[in-house]
């Protein structure tokens, strides 16, 4: 949808930012006042280092720790589970691919997108990947927070009544918005002594780990041929599937001079992610050898010090708020990049009403977070070949990005391409989901992996998408 403020015709600035000399808002700590439009270099600040604790903190979670276990669970030694979750985790090198785009575009993901999709194609793109995905793990990751807060409650002598977990849900979701409402500034302040906290609660549940842990323990009906590629790619998809769904991590690098190095935007931005995820979905690779890691929240609280396990569960909350901090950030301009003319500030909020519906729901009434769960390990099937056309295009023009072009969503725009769709993005995407699809082995099997008896899908969709983009995009570009 074009803007219609008469000073800039053809750009969709944030509506809620005020006339401001620049880093007003940081001095006087105040909401962002930046939505989508275009930061000017006259605001940009901060340096690339400071995207090391942002990753950091989204990444010292329980989820990693559960995933680690989970690999054992499915018949993988402990060199090759190891194995797997440092192959996995090497997907944030696209993730940090994909955030030198913030600094050379003054924009976020959700708008530089259109550079592949066209401005109308990239309204569907961020409605589904942007907010849909976004929305969908935030209900999930506040499942497990509140999980986690209920069983702090019983600690103290309260029962979890239905007006005491909504309590609790509301409370959550409240802290997460506020982090995600005042924005860019506050999170990359806040994030470091985040990590700090996670890393230190982490070292003691790693302590008692390594304490109990049985390094010489084998499996006890080791796979072998098939099943073990089976499951080996199962597992990598698995833990990809967590970089793969930062696809808009040139939200939080935007703020940075265009003058940063795009080697530190990726350097940083990638080790922030994979080395937490790396270290603590080891700890869970050797927590299967201690514990029974199909219910690993009672179960690690039994090998822990009794004074530790309140620490340990506000840890697992704070993790969580850290998590859907980011994820509601971006999803809520996502929901501004579909066309909607909305502030930010309401977009953020929007996204926790409907994330804390769901929960409640899944909580209160159903299992729905399970069908959601379930519905979510498809997602590779999208993230995939979306993440690979966008890491395409940056290479392709060698990161070079008009963040004004960007803005412009009229049929002016160099971006428009035809009636707002660009063919090559969107055939691209089409094949690289079609690709991937034929592949998957999850929730239905395609015909592929039923003829191969693995799960292909992460790399056809990957290889397909980024082939096909290429060279229907080269003359262009």
């Amino acid at each position: 949808m074009a803007s219609t403020l008469p000073d800039h015709p053809h750009t969709s600035p944030d509506l809620s930012r005020p006339a401001a000399t620049p880093h007003q808002q940081e001095r006087n700590g105040r909401v962002e006042v930046h939505g989508i439009d275009h930061i000017p270099e006259t605001e940009r600040r901060g340096r690339a280092r400071e995207l090391f604790s942002v990753w950091a903190a989204a990444n010292v979670n329980y989820l990693n720790l559960v995933v680690g276990g989970a690999l054992v669970l499915t018949g993988l030694s402990l060199w090759q589970a190891f194995a797997v979750v440092v192959t996995g985790n090497l997907f944030w090198l696209g993730t940090g691919l994909l955030s030198v785009s913030g600094p050379a575009a003054g924009a976020p993901s959700e708008v530089i997108t259109r550079a592949m999709y066209g401005v109308r194609g990239n309204r569907v793109n961020n409605a589904v990947t942007g907010w849909m995905i976004s929305v969908c793990y935030f209900a999930l990751n506040l499942a497990a927070a509140a999980v986690a807060a209920f069983s702090l409650v019983e600690r103290a002598g309260l029962t979890p009544t239905t007006p005491i977990k909504i309590a609790i849900v509301v409370a959550i979701v409240v802290l997460t918005l506020t982090i995600s409402v005042y924005g860019h500034a506050v999170i990359v302040r806040l994030y470091l002594p985040i990590t700090l906290a996670l890393t230190a609660a982490f070292a003691v549940v790693g302590y008692a780990i390594v304490r109990h842990a049985d390094f010489g323990w084998t499996q006890p009906e080791p796979l072998t041929g098939g099943r073990l590629w089976a499951a080996v790619l199962a597992g990598v998809t698995l833990i990809a599937s967590g970089p793969l769904s930062y696809t808009t991590s040139a939200d939080f690098s935007r703020y940075l001079p265009v003058s940063t190095s795009p080697r530190a935007v990726l350097g940083w931005t990638a080790l922030g992610g994979f080395l937490p995820s790396v270290v603590v979905g080891g700890l869970g690779v050797l927590g299967a050898t201690a514990v029974d890691m199909t219910d690993p929240q009672a179960a690690l609280q039994r090998i822990l010090p009794g004074w530790f396990n309140p620490v340990f569960l506000l840890s697992l909350v704070i993790g969580t708020i850290a998590v859907n901090a980011l994820t509601a950030y971006s999803a809520g301009l996502a929901l501004q990049a579909v066309g909607i003319r909305i502030r930010r500030t309401l977009s953020v909020l929007v996204d926790g009403a409907v994330a804390v519906a769901l929960t409640l729901y899944a909580l209160l009434v159903s299992n729905f977070l399970d069908t959601v769960s379930n519905v979510l390990q498809l997602t590779v099937v999208l993230l995939g070949p979306s993440t690979a056309i966008y890491a395409t295009d940056i290479l392709l023009r060698r990161n070079r990005y008009d963040g004004r072009a960007l803005g412009d969503e009229s049929p002016d725009s160099p971006f428009w391409y035809r009636a707002g769709f660009n063919p090559a993005g969107a055939l691209a995407l089409t094949g690289g989901v079609v690709g991937a699809a034929l592949c998957v082995d999850t929730l239905y099997t395609g015909p592929v992996a039923a003829l191969t008896g693995v799960d292909l899908a992460l790399p056809a969709g990957i290889a397909v998408a980024a082939v096909a983009y290429a060279l229907l995009m080269r003359r262009r570009v």
